[in-house]
């Protein structure tokens, strides 16, 4: 993915890529109150400091026209969790796409928890995985709990499988909205002394 799109401009406001004008700049100003340095009980000027790039880009319609051009294709290749040609079968794969399942469904319930579902087809596009491989794991997040199925026929993450994605050992904890490349090296195992040993 390339350098302009490393942070998402829409989850760092916490709004939908279809968001008007109107609705980015009470986000902004909601924020910017929040994180703002001189903010003495929540202040962070890191947070500050993506939340005015974001707007920056946002607010202004041709930077927004820009900067959308390019947002849905690196978005997909950012949640492109395998290729085609790797094997759909085995155990590491079928967990990174349930986790992926349920890494968007969280997002989508934290963007809007009145509104929280994903369709099929959206699941399918981002995590370029094909349905037919995904209703294996709807299935099985269905049946953990951990997902429900809305009356307009889409996907929410429920409150066990939010409890359920912080439990897991995920290697992109703290940037949800980055699925590490199938291509990323597994992380080394950690030993530890034993208390046998001296």
């Amino acid at each position: 993915m390339t350098d302009e799109y490393e942070i998402d401009h829409y989850e760092v406001l916490q709004v939908s890529p279809k968001a008007d004008q109107d609705t980015i700049e009470r986000v902004f100003r909601h924020l910017a109150k929040r994180f703002h340095p001189d903010n003495g009980d929540s202040g962070d000027a890191d947070r500050f400091s993506q939340i005015s790039q974001a707007f920056r880009v946002l607010s202004n319609p041709e930077e927004r026209a820009r900067y959308d051009a390019g947002y849905g294709k690196a978005r997909r290749a950012q949640w492109k969790i395998f290729d085609q040609a790797s094997a759909t079968n085995n155990v590491e794969s079928d967990r990174r796409i349930r986790l992926g399942l349920m890494t968007l469904l969280y997002q989508a319930r934290r963007r809007d928890v009145d509104s929280p579902g994903m369709g099929i087809i959206d699941l399918e596009r981002i995590l370029d995985c094909p349905q037919d491989h995904m209703k294996f794991h709807l299935w099985y997040l269905k049946e953990s709990g951990w997902v429900q199925r809305l009356d307009n026929g889409f996907y929410a993450i429920t409150v066990e499988g939010v409890d359920e994605l912080n439990r897991q050992e995920i290697p992109w904890a703290g940037r949800m909205h980055q699925l590490p490349a199938t291509t990323e090296p597994e992380p080394e195992e950690v030993i530890r002394p034993s208390a046998a040993t001296g």
